[in-house]
């Protein structure tokens, strides 16, 4: 898992490999609030951004999720997010399982959870390895506009 701000990506982030760093720089140089929520193609299905607005819930009321096709870059617009974080234990019960369908898997809960807390500018990029439970509260429930930006594992 890597975390960081869009701002900081010239003196901090400069080693990331390129398909992340394509990622991350689209980030800084895109202006998301003004672009339509939708799915944009930025190099076909090897790189591809989700605009959506979404409530936060209540942290009992969200889902730790993992990846295996895709790298999630996930970037806060607006608003303000917890995204609860582990590593991958193996441990974690599944919930359900759409790796097939949508490249997602839904576990009941994960080992070791800790809380990353997402500001507007925040970009927290998360791996297969990374269990990961976006849409927490921070406070109370609010609208965020987020971006996600899947990265082809290979």
């Amino acid at each position: 898992m890597i975390f960081g701000n869009v701002n900081d990506l010239e003196s901090s982030f400069a080693w990331l490999p390129k398909p992340l760093k394509v990622a991350v720089e689209h980030l800084k140089q895109t202006d998301f609030v003004a672009l339509p929520v939708g799915n944009y193609d930025l190099q076909g299905k090897d790189i591809y951004v989700q605009v959506f607005d979404m409530t936060t819930k209540p942290f009992a009321e969200t889902r730790a999720e993992v990846h295996r096709q895709y790298i999630d870059v996930q970037f806060l617009c607006t608003g303000a997010e917890k995204i609860g974080v582990a590593s991958e234990t193996g441990n974690n019960k599944v919930a359900e399982d759409l790796l097939e369908p949508r490249d997602l898997l839904f576990y009941s809960g994960m080992e070791n959870e800790s809380m990353l807390t997402m500001t507007p500018g925040s970009f927290a990029v998360f791996f297969p390895t990374d269990v990961h439970r976006p849409g927490v509260a921070f406070d109370q429930p609010m609208t965020v506009r987020k971006v996600v930006i899947k990265v082809r594992v290979s």
